[in-house]
């Protein structure tokens, strides 16, 4: 009798548990140009991006966040305030292209 442990491979570790459930989202390409841009907010999340924020940038987003706790009077995380920032930011894009606020805060970087 070998006294080697058995353990599970990757595939049955790192398997996907979440039940798939039909998105109504539409695609970008197909999204009605009149509807503004949502956050999606308190929902399950399937796609993940990171970013790279400095010291700065990362003590303003939790100031922004304690106040908008305070002023709202309930939890709002990081992820929550990020996508609609986010949100707001793709609307204006949308809307004045390369007038956008986006747009020149990045020329001018």
């Amino acid at each position: 009798m070998s006294r080697r442990v058995t353990l599970p491979g990757a595939d049955e570790l790192f398997r996907n548990t979440a039940r798939k459930q039909k998105s109504s989202a539409q695609p970008a390409e197909a999204a009605n140009v009149d509807e503004p841009a949502k956050a999606s907010g308190r929902v399950k999340h399937d796609e993940k991006m990171t970013v790279y924020l400095t010291v700065d940038e990362l003590i303003t987003v939790e100031k922004a966040r304690l106040e908008l706790r305070g002023d709202l009077g309930k939890a709002v995380d990081r992820g929550r305030l990020v996508r609609a920032a986010l949100a707001l930011a793709l609307e204006d894009l949308d809307k004045r292209g390369a007038g956008s606020d986006i747009a020149a805060r990045l020329r001018d970087s």
